[in-house]
């Protein structure tokens, strides 16, 4: 689950895909929230900007995306906004829409977080573009009066209608009066929306197993239990069983479910090793077998050998109450999991399964520095052995709903520091294939860091995917562009200036303004020996397809006012149109019409340029050896 073309995590799945299967979902599911309507009014002019308040749990940023995609004449995707302004500058266009969701922000962070709302404010009021902002529940008290008038106060959906809405969306039959229990009552009046999308997401977990009966009340039932009774079925459990070696067998199993038993024997072993317990069970033939201890937890050992939780979903409810009631050994569990992750036991697939049970409990109980511990543990590995156990770590935080921002945070702080070799072309990775899928001008800005900042491979793998971002998305071609022109062009700039300007890969009109900018970069301070040959692909470009002035217009103002400049431009385009360097082998050569074409075109631009009335012939002027 992860990149534009490549597989991180979900095997077969593009990142680009599963965003728009999320959209796709939420579309289907979304129930609007008392004064949704007045919200959606409030958004309807442009330079609109709207902050949604409310209490937690009524899915507040789902609203928010809901009331962008619904917004006129949408026409890019939406791009969400970090809460503490990154370096550049905040440009928008006209009709562009974003979301700022501070729903997670502290009281201490809040006041810095409220600057950034400000500023964005501003800027996307006077562009034209829109915004909605989702605040942090309970400190409506913190908010400067100049933002009062733009709050929007929601109010809690209709629950039955909401969980109704996600069994649809899985295609499980039910009839109304299938949902008038008192349990699902109380769930409808007083469960988070994201229980109630839990709770259907349990139902059809429990038909789809073929365990729980045929009919929609027997999965009903099994869900319910799941989703309210195992926490107190998990401590009455514990109870019974005090033994360390129990007890790490239990956590163990849950952690592996669905890997072969061994592991999740090994994974105990390791546990009390980590935790420092000596192992309090008899020992040899004198303890019980494996299969006798998997029975007295609850657990089965299926005909394949792999470990099967008896109840729907209570291995979930196991690791959760062990990262919560046993807060002080959370370290361990990281180290533990650090540990399992190298156990020949596990294949691919039960590794990635430990990964996200691990990053979900850290996640839940507020740890997301615990992934990034054990993503620098693995990248230090040798030889990149744990690489994509990494990347899948880190993916899982920058999807995360509430951590999302914070992983990102630490992708910056990664890629503008010193790192481990090892963690760079992972950076690069996520940067590429699921950070530019949602946030392309953020995940621009690391890419660009870790350019600068890297040698050899690591520099190019980034350099490549940096370019492949901007050579598809204006507004990053014209900020890379802008930000590389004001630079030293030193190793590493220069190239990247170099590959930015290259037509060969680009697949949009880029912004001439910084197309010019970028070319007197190039022309001022580096010999026309490294951009020549990007100069001839531009001109190859211009003789092969309609001649485009405003490219030839931009090359020769970025030369403007340097005489020296100007000359070794000139220069460069006789060579082209004269001894034809640039027709690569397996090309069809460019006529010498075509050729001098767009050669007397230059010269005339130039003319121009210098104040003469005459025209001048380039092949002629090559011939002469004439310089300007």
């Amino acid at each position: 689950m992860v990149g534009a073309n490549e597989h991180l995590f979900r095997a077969g799945t593009t990142r680009l895909t599963l965003v728009r299967e999320q959209r796709r979902r939420l579309i289907g599911c979304f129930v609007p929230p008392q004064n949704y309507g007045r919200a959606a009014e409030r958004l309807e002019p442009r330079g609109s900007v709207v902050l949604l308040d409310g209490p937690p749990g009524l899915g507040r940023r789902a609203a928010a995306t809901m009331l962008l995609e619904d917004a006129p004449t949408a026409v890019r995707p939406v791009e969400e906004l970090p809460p503490t302004r990154e370096e550049g500058s905040f440009e928008v266009s006209a009709d562009d829409r974003y979301l700022l969701d501070l729903s997670s922000v502290t009281d201490g962070d809040y006041p810095s977080a409220e600057r950034a709302l400000i500023q964005y404010r501003s800027v996307v009021e006077q562009g034209d573009a829109r915004m909605v902002v989702v605040l942090p529940a309970g400190l409506g008290w913190m908010l400067h009066e100049d933002l009062s008038s733009l709050v929007v106060t929601l109010g809690r959906p209709r629950g039955r209608a909401v969980f109704s809405r996600h069994l649809r969306a899985r295609e499980v039959p039910f009839g109304a009066d299938d949902l008038d229990t008192e349990e699902l009552h109380h769930l409808f009046v007083s469960a988070p929306m994201r229980e109630l999308a839990r709770l259907a997401e349990l139902v059809a977990e429990a038909r789809d197993t073929k365990r729980y009966g045929t009919s929609f009340r027997t999965w009903r039932a099994e869900a319910v239990a799941a989703a309210t009774n195992w926490s107190e079925e998990v401590a009455r459990q514990l109870r019974e069983h005090r033994g360390a070696h129990e007890r790490a067998l239990l956590v163990a199993a849950a952690m592996v479910s669905d890997a072969p038993a061994e592991a999740a024997l090994r994974g105990a072993q390791l546990l009390l090793d980590v935790l420092g317990h000596e192992s309090d069970d008899p020992v040899g033939l004198a303890r019980a077998d494996l299969g006798e201890q998997l029975t007295r937890l609850g657990i089965e050992r299926g005909d394949d050998g792999r470990i099967v939780f008896r109840r729907l979903a209570y291995d979930s409810a196991v690791r959760r109450h062990f990262w919560t009631n046993f807060p002080d050994l959370r370290p361990a569990f990281r180290d533990w999991v650090a540990r399992c992750n190298e156990m020949p036991e596990l294949r691919a697939k039960s590794r990635m399964d430990l990964i996200a049970r691990f990053a979900e409990q850290a996640m839940a109980t507020g740890c997301p520095d615990h992934v990034c511990t054990l993503v620098e543990a693995w990248t230090r590995q040798q030889g990149g052995r744990f690489r994509a156990e990494a990347a899948a770590a880190l993916e899982l935080g920058l999807s995360h709903e509430r951590f999302g921002s914070y992983f990102r945070s630490r992708v910056y702080d990664w890629a503008t520091g010193r790192i481990s070799p090892g963690l760079a072309p992972v950076l690069t990775d996520v940067c590429r294939q699921v950070i530019a899928a949602t946030h392309p001008e953020q995940a621009a800005v690391r890419l660009r860091h870790l350019v600068l900042r890297q040698t050899g491979a690591e520099r190019v793998a980034a350099r490549t995917a940096l370019l492949d971002l901007a050579h598809t998305n204006r507004r990053v071609f014209r900020r890379l562009a802008d930000r590389i022109a004001g630079l030293p062009l030193a190793e590493g700039a220069d190239e990247l200036l170099l590959g930015l300007l290259d037509p060969a890969s680009l697949r949009i009109v880029p912004p001439y303004k910084e197309f010019a900018l970028g070319w007197r970069a190039l022309l001022m301070a580096r010999p026309a020996m490294e951009w020549t040959p990007v100069l001839h692909r531009w001109l190859d470009t211009l003789a092969r397809g309609p001649l485009d002035r405003r490219v030839v217009g931009s090359l020769i103002v970025a030369a403007a006012g340097d005489y020296g400049a100007l000359n070794r431009l000139y220069i460069a385009v006789c060579e082209w149109t004269v001894l034809a360097l640039s027709d690569a082998p397996g090309t069809v050569p460019i006529p010498p019409a075509a050729r001098q074409r767009v050669g007397e075109l230059f010269c005339r631009e130039i003319d121009v340029l210098l104040g003469m009335g005459s025209t001048h012939s380039a092949a002629g002027a090559q011939e002469r050896g004439e310089g300007i």
